[in-house]
């Protein structure tokens, strides 16, 4: 561990330490080799503890360096007051995932020197995560219906074009070519299967209703297709199905 201005504050965790380990049966010595505690049981794997006053990479980092030696190695940090501290990122559950996914112990360590002011927090085992079939489905899903690229990795602030996205933008460029249609006209284009949700549901305000299973655009809906279509984010649906001039129903093209 460097040694320097914050060493004699790390330093006040290892009393506390050593005294939880020894309560095991550990036979526990400081700067062993460049880490910071190491603890030795009869013939078991070592286990090594590395100490720092709050969590961080450079910590995460020392850690997994020192799996090299042995699978049993803990970060120690200072407990802190609260989650909102400086210091409570440590009670962050993420933090605990990435802990357990590299297989790496995690405790806090509180004001003292007695093994009560020592919480495990993870134990470091061999860590296997429950995958999540319903995330990983609609992750696929999306995938799968979204057409094209739509978006740019990485933006922020920025709406993001999802599948859902481009069927009602398919559906509001359909409406705006004849000013308005019915829902039934709209299904045996056959290019937006979920009309009827998205006309009833019209999460982006788009969609005016006339009169029974009738809608025209709003003025939102408007400004929102020339804002996709400056970006280059409009669906181009069937092949270019809209571009021909859709047909809605009974071989009548939309008026232009």
């Amino acid at each position: 561990m460097p040694r320097g201005r914050s060493s004699c504050a790390e330093a006040d965790l290892y009393p506390a330490v050593k005294a939880f380990l020894e309560a095991q049966g550990y036979d526990v010595k400081a700067e062993v080799r460049g880490c910071d505690v190491v603890a030795i049981r009869g013939d078991e794997p070592p286990v090594i503890v590395e100490l720092k006053l709050g969590f961080s990479l450079a910590l995460v980092l020392q850690g997994v360096d020192r799996l090299t030696m042995t699978d049993r190695v803990y970060l120690a940090v200072g407990r802190p007051g609260s989650r909102r501290s400086r210091r409570g990122s440590v009670l962050r559950r993420d933090v605990r995932n990435l802990c357990r996914r590299l297989g790496l112990g995690l405790m806090t360590v509180a004001q003292g020197r007695s093994a009560h002011c020592v919480e495990v927090l993870v134990d470091p085992v061999p860590y296997r995560p429950r995958r999540r079939t319903a995330s990983l489905t609609r992750l696929l899903g999306e995938h799968a219906r979204r057409v094209g690229d739509p978006n740019c990795g990485g933006v922020t602030r920025t709406p993001i074009v999802t599948a859902y996205r481009q069927e009602a933008l398919r559906c509001a460029m359909l409406i705006e070519r004849g000013g308005q249609a019915s829902l039934k006209a709209l299904r045996e284009t056959g290019l937006v299967p979920n009309a009827s949700r998205i006309l009833q549901r019209d999460v982006y305000g788009w969609f005016r209703r006339l009169q029974r299973a009738t809608y025209a655009l709003t003025d939102r809906a408007r400004q929102d297709i020339g804002r996709f279509a400056a970006s280059r984010a409009l669906p181009d649906p069937a092949g270019g199905a809209i571009a021909g001039g859709a047909t809605i129903a009974g071989g009548a093209t939309m008026k232009e």
